[in-house]
């Protein structure tokens, strides 16, 4: 249906949106549940040829999109939804512009420090922020995210490729170093409080390049990525973040700029 309405024009671009993202977070559902990457690419390349050779004006055509603005038309006015995941979940809010808040977040405990990374800010696009509290009221002097570099490493590596990921630590869901892309952080700042857990002290805030959302958006919903903190004397510590329905919820902000 997406396909279809990509040549018929069948949905408001509220509903179209909705449509993308509830396609996106069912594809990370499936594999997930277990379903075959090839397969499920094979499946999406049908569909996409199906949708894209529509009749626009069938009947068939006609009552699926009916179903579809029924199903979705409630959605699409959503503001608030959680997407779980195997081992943490996002948090997605695209309630109006006004303060700066998290967007889509999720939280993360490495040792005795915590981290909320995600997207964040006035607008429901946000940038991608890591906000750090270290327990021992350390200051990182800098921060940089890997994630798996599709060009080196074609398909999700999970402890060695094609492993289920059901109940795999967040830690073995990354590839070699020799396999990850870094992206060092473009800024850092004392995190504001709007952007800190309610009962928090003070943290640290490390703003990532736009590329960098755009490239975990692409990655298996199994995977895992890694925020790395440094400090001085080649200290490093490590926290990691799930990538689960990333894509969903960085699509589900989108309804909003519509």
């Amino acid at each position: 249906m997406t396909a279809a309405d990509a040549r018929c024009g069948l949905f408001t671009p509220d509903v179209s949106a909705a449509l993308s993202a509830a396609r996106m977070q069912a594809r990370g559902a499936a594999l997930r549940s277990g379903a075959d990457l090839q397969a499920l690419r094979v499946l999406e390349r049908e569909a996409n040829d199906k949708g894209a050779s529509a009749d626009c004006s069938s009947r068939d055509i006609a009552v699926a999109a009916a179903r579809v603005r029924d199903a979705f038309a409630g959605y699409a006015r959503t503001q608030r939804i959680t997407y779980p995941g195997d081992q943490a979940g996002w948090r997605a809010d695209r309630t109006g512009p006004g303060d700066i808040r998290w967007r889509l977040a999720q939280e993360a405990r490495f040792g005795r420090d915590r981290m909320t990374f995600g997207l964040a800010g006035r607008q429901t696009a946000g940038v991608l922020l890591a906000v750090a509290e270290f327990a021992d009221g350390q200051a990182p002097y800098g921060a940089r995210l890997l994630l798996r570099d599709d060009r080196r490493c074609e398909a999700p590596y999970l402890d060695g490729p094609n492993t289920s990921a059901r109940g795999l630590p967040l830690d073995h869901r990354l590839p070699p170093r020799s396999a990850l892309r870094a992206y060092p952080a473009e800024a850092r700042s004392p995190a504001g409080a709007d952007l800190l857990p309610k009962n928090g002290g003070g943290g640290w805030a490390f703003r990532f390049p736009a590329q960098a959302a755009r490239d975990l958006a692409r990655l298996d919903p199994r995977e895992a990525i890694a925020v790395e903190y440094l400090f001085p004397g080649d200290v490093v510590r490590r926290a990691y973040i799930e990538v689960g329905d990333f894509a969903a919820g960085r699509a589900f902000l989108a309804l909003s700029a519509r």
